[in-house]
């Protein structure tokens, strides 16, 4: 048995499905039924059945596992701070976010913190989606987590607190006319954002009633907004990301019944006492102004060619 082994059935368990955690992971599906099969075949237990309604089900023994398995993974990852301190290495940083804040603001949010911190720290950054970063950040498999507000429901086991406020929004092209219609029968843009119940614009979607065969999923959100600004259809945006290009009459605002509605980015880390000095280091950057102003104008973001969707997880094997 390894903590790799662990850690992965602690994704599926947690995530639902092989599918999220191989992408969680970004690994295979393959992989990860590899993997879990071994755990299985070490305890002699299927550990996660298949439902009908092509779910999954924590068999007993699973049920049993998944509280331990998680308290082992969260353990492995204070003994690997302990011996890169002890070795004198860098404190790890590892920050998990929402595909939009990934794409737009992560990077040089990353990059001005490096700076700061120099060789103290070693940092990564990844994307997941919006129910999938409770679960990273909650089995230590990320440090700090930018995006939704993670309410761990009283436990005080996740600190969560606003971090910058900012409104939703809907645009088209400049030059394009309302689309006739109500806002559900519209031709919709989204990044993947979009296919996710709990994120702002799946929410959205819900709220005006949008259907799937309305909808069309782009690689990311640069690529959402090149399609809306050249009459594709509408998307949904962050005001303070688009305002730039409809101030070049690239595109322009569409109030629907939904929009604009406030949105705000959350940032979300364990309780004090839990977190690496890195970890507190980088809460303390996120509240200063130079973060803020990054945060407020990120600039043109990440090329498409170098956006990588994938979060990227290390796991300790034993």
């Amino acid at each position: 048995m390894t903590v790799t082994q662990l850690s992965t059935f602690v994704l599926v368990a947690r995530l639902g499905s092989v599918g999220a955690a191989a992408r969680a992971l970004d690994v295979s599906e393959s992989a990860v039924s590899q993997t879990l099969t071994a755990l299985r075949t070490h305890f002699g237990d299927p550990l996660i059945t298949r439902t009908g309604g092509g779910g999954m089900r924590l068999t007993p023994a699973g049920a049993r596992l998944l509280p331990v398995a998680s308290r082992m993974v969260a353990l492995s990852a204070d003994a690997e701070a302990a011996v890169r301190a002890a070795r004198g290495a860098p404190d790890e940083l590892r920050v998990v976010a929402t595909s939009t804040l990934a794409e737009f603001v992560l990077p040089s949010l990353m990059e001005a913190f490096a700076c700061r911190a120099g060789p103290r720290a070693e940092t990564s950054f990844g994307v997941a989606a919006d129910g999938g970063i409770r679960v990273l950040v909650e089995n230590r498999l990320a440090d700090v987590a930018l995006g939704p507000c993670l309410d761990d429901d009283g436990r005080g086991e996740l600190v969560s607190e606003p971090l910058f406020r900012t409104r939703l929004v809907v645009v088209t092209g400049a030059a394009s006319p309302r689309p006739p219609g109500p806002p559900s029968r519209w031709s919709w843009l989204v990044d993947a954002s979009g296919t996710d119940p709990d994120a702002d614009s799946g929410r959205l979607l819900r709220r005006l009633g949008v259907t799937e065969g309305h909808v069309r999923v782009f690689p990311n959100q640069t690529a959402t907004l090149a399609a809306a600004a050249e009459g594709a259809g509408v998307a949904p945006a962050l005001a303070h990301l688009v305002s730039p290009r409809v101030r070049r009459d690239e595109l322009r605002l569409l109030e629907t019944p939904a929009t604009p509605s406030d949105a705000t980015w959350h940032v979300t880390a364990p309780r004090p006492g839990l977190r690496s000095p890195a970890a507190d280091a980088f809460l303390h950057f996120l509240h200063t102004p130079a973060a803020a102003r990054i945060m407020r104008a990120p600039g043109a973001g990440v090329p498409p060619s170098r956006f990588r969707p994938p979060v990227h997880i290390t796991l300790w094997g034993a």
